[in-house]
């Protein structure tokens, strides 16, 4: 489900084998205590050998051509949800998984998704001309323009038939249509048309429903992801004339799953909401079109010149409207229940079976889908085969593994959000870590997440070989870190401090997690610890996303033709799945969470402060009519809005909180490092209850009453962002309500986070108390070992 415009990876990143040592930096041990620290976790000792023999035993049974013919045969038809290959599909990966000796199950649900019975778009004035609304086939490509293809549609965009004129906007973000109220242009009434990019197409819609349009095309630009990046399909890889980006159009904002059965499980008794009480669900009618079909839309606007930032690559001018061009559009859907099928295989753990480390990644595909998802699907097939037979030698997880294959994550995370809701109140028990991926293609390793697993993370990748050059993974990211810097200054907002990690040597933080994939669930839901993994940078795929010409033919060019990176990901996943289930106590680092955590309340500070100056600065040039005087006299575009004062913002409560949080993961941190450089065992009980304190961490972090507005998503850390969709905000309740200028709901959310961060640190309070007592001098003061905190609250 990523899109084109989605947000890049960051690259790389360190990491701990066992979580035991810690970087010399943090002051609490010598570089000589750090190295004795990482001997006992895997490389010195018996049980570090048998990591290692495990780990290579793994790698030989991981097969390149045994994924790519896998590929091919899944990708052979169309597999959107409801077709009979996508079931065909899921029923193929069963009896492999029960082959490899794992327990292994088909779980259902009965989900909306609708499907199309018709779709029609037409210009009536002032010429005729009708849209194509398919692809066709192209030569050397055997499955595009195959039978069973869907034609141009976003899923949930409502049916309807409506004439009217036509207005541009842009990527149809609220900024957009802001400038459209400024240049006197009034979309009520009329069909806007959009381009992809910039943020999620579900928002596109919103946003011209919220301003009155009766209906709204996206349309893909050449300039986004065909001719303008280069040569199209089958010359290139690029989005050729006729391809179109599918998609769901429903608000993922607000929930993630089934429309019609928020935060329960989509069983077939399960209660579900009416159609008209869905708020996740768009009022209007919504059309993707390839550039091809918007070319003559365009053409025959008029009305005033776009801004230059508005213009794309077609070779017209690009004009607002609206009108003289009208346009007719008419979208019939089957609105029934349709059956998904989630593939779930259970390997269960020798000594910590209630400990659950879960690996997925989605299957079903608007039309083929080779690139998204099944590239990555077939990794994850190839590591549970590897991992069924080492159990066959004997070998053993210590945790219980289970991996998944989700069926619908295109029509908004279906599978992986019922499968989650259904489970809640045991994976909140019992998961421990949650491993996603999604579009594999040639490139550098891209992985955000939960901080804690950062150093984790950071060790694998530099572990791994990148397989074109022979550096390990997260060397080939440092280094593309630091050219970049130097090639492009200015950057991602983050650029600086991955820049000084990289140029440093020092492991690359984790990218914070938005939307759009099957990660959602289990971190921004349930709060379970998550790493998101791809590839990519240097494959071409973009520009077929969600097109029928995501196709085997088209990946075996473009995306990974020696299945060298699909190999890569499962030897990535792969250790982090075996070393996370085999660790006595969980590979944790949360020095890394209170950095990022520290530098989260540095940046929303920031944000508060740059809005008063800014909007003083604003209402200055306002009051002193500097707009009137720089405009045009004769193109309309009055002044911004006056924005209003920006009262102080207390953030003392957040700045103690940071404080208590770093104090409390140090002393962890530092406990667990001596511990392991002493080699010390603890008691089985007590590990069995250190394991639980981890285990609960990250849902230590989610909100009783979840964020303002959408109490779905609960993680007080990191959000998809009300106005992007797929990227990421910080600190969420606070951050959007500076953004929104809501000053009273920013001020509680800084209390509601600040009680959160608290209540982490106790937690980690308690966890360091399990391993003091037993170090005997020089381990630091000792807190009463009181009972351990409680759990955190349920949804």
């Amino acid at each position: 489900m990523p899109s084109a415009g989605a947000p890049a990876f960051l690259p790389g990143m360190k990491s701990l084998r066992s979580g035991a040592a810690l970087l010399a930096a943090t002051g609490f041990f010598s570089s000589v205590a750090l190295a004795a620290a990482d001997g006992l976790t895997g490389f010195k000792s018996a049980a570090s050998d048998a990591e290692l023999a495990a780990e290579k035993a793994f790698d030989g049974a991981l097969d390149p051509a045994e994924m790519r013919a896998w590929l091919q045969q899944l990708s052979a038809e169309p597999n959107p949800v409801g077709s009979d290959h996508d079931k065909a599909n899921a029923d193929f990966m069963l009896a492999k998984y029960k082959e490899w000796g794992w327990d292994a199950r088909i779980e259902t649900f009965e989900v909306l998704a609708p499907s199309p019975k018709s779709v029609l778009l037409e210009l009536v004035a002032p010429t005729a001309f009708k849209a194509k609304l398919a692809e066709g086939a192209v030569e050397g490509d055997h499955t595009a323009g195959a039978p069973g293809t869907m034609p141009a549609y976003n899923a949930f965009g409502a049916d309807g038939d409506v004439t009217a004129d036509l207005v541009y906007a842009n990527y149809g973000l609220e900024s957009d249509f802001a400038e459209l109220e400024r240049r006197g242009i009034d979309v009520k009434g009329k069909v806007v048309l959009t381009r992809y990019g910039s943020c999620f197409r579900g928002l596109k819609a919103r946003n011209a429903q919220a301003h009155g349009a009766v209906a709204c095309l996206i349309y893909s630009d050449p300039h986004e992801d065909g001719y303008f990046l280069g040569d199209t399909y089958p010359k290139g890889a690029w989005r050729p004339e006729d391809g179109i980006q599918r998609g769901a159009v429903e608000d993922i904002t607000l929930y993630s799953g089934d429309a019609l059965t928020p935060g329960v499980g989509a069983t077939k008794d399960a209660k579900r909401l009416d159609l008209a009480d869905a708020k996740v669900l768009p009022r209007i009618p919504v059309l993707p079109l390839s550039y091809g079909d918007a070319k003559p839309l365009l053409a025959a606007l008029t009305g005033p010149v776009a801004p230059a930032a508005w213009r794309g690559a077609l070779p017209l001018t690009y004009h607002l409207g609206p009108g003289p061009a009208k346009v007719h559009l008419a979208v019939a859907s089957d609105w029934s229940l349709k059956t998904i099928y989630d593939v779930i295989a259970f390997m269960p753990g020798s000594t910590l079976p209630n400990q659950w480390v879960i690996r997925g990644n989605h299957h079903d595909g608007w039309v083929t889908g080779a690139w998204d998802p099944l590239a990555g699907n077939v990794s994850v097939m190839e590591e549970a085969k590897a991992i069924g037979a080492l159990v066959k030698t004997g070998w053993r997880p210590k945790r219980t593994l289970v991996y998944c294959s989700w069926d619908g994550e295109e029509y908004g995370l279906l599978g992986s959000t019922e499968w989650a809701e259904t489970h809640a109140a045991e994976l909140r028990r019992k998961a421990v870590l949650y491993v996603n991926s999604d579009t594999i293609g040639r490139g550098l390793i891209g992985f955000g997440g939960s901080p804690s697993f950062q150093h984790l993370v950071n060790e694998v990748a530099g572990e791994v070989v990148d397989p074109e050059t022979g550096a390990s993974l997260l060397a080939r990211d440092r280094a593309s870190i630091q050219v970049a810097h130097l090639e492009s200054p200015g950057g991602y907002a983050e650029e600086g401090d991955v820049y000084k990690a990289a140029e440093a040597g020092a492991d690359l933080p984790m990218r914070p997690l938005g939307g759009g994939s099957d990660y959602s669930p289990f971190l921004q839901h349930l709060g379970i610890a998550t790493i998101d993994l791809a590839f990519n940078g240097e494959d071409a795929d973009q520009g077929i996303y969600h097109s029928a010409y995501d196709s085997f033919d088209h990946y075996v060019r473009f995306g990974d033709p020696k299945f060298a990176y699909v190999l890569a990901l499962a030897q990535t996943s792969g250790r982090i799945m075996l070393r996370t289930a085999g660790a006595d106590v969980l590979p944790l680092r949360f020095t890394d969470l209170a950095a990022a955590v520290a530098g989260y309340a540095e940046q929303v500070e920031g944000l508060a402060n740059s809005e008063r100056a800014g909007s003083r600065r604003l209402q200055k040039m306002i009051d002193d009519g500097l707009f009137k005087l720089a405009a045009d006299p004769e193109v309309v575009r009055a002044p911004p809005a006056p924005p209003g004062e920006v009262p102080p913002i207390d953030f003392s409560a957040l700045h103690a909180a940071v404080i208590r949080l770093r104090s409390s993961a140090q002393a962890y941190d530092a406990a667990f490092a001596r511990s392991a450089a002493s080699d010390f065992r603890l008691p089985p009980a007590e590990i069995l209850m250190l394991n639980d304190l981890l285990q609960g961490v990250e849902q230590g972090l989610l909100a009783k009453e979840g964020l303002p507005g959408r109490p779905w998503f609960r993680h007080t850390l990191t959000a998809p962002g009300t106005f992007t969709g797929y990227g990421a905000k910080t600190l969420p309740g606070i951050r959007e309500a500076l953004e929104g200028r809501r000053w009273q709901e920013a001020t509680d959310n800084i209390a509601v986070v600040s009680g959160v961060l608290v209540e982490v640190a106790t937690r980690l309070d308690a966890a360091a108390q399990q391993l003091v007592p037993h170090l005997g001098a020089g381990a630091g003061p000792a807190r009463p070992r009181g009972p351990p905190p409680p759990p955190p609250p349920d949804a």
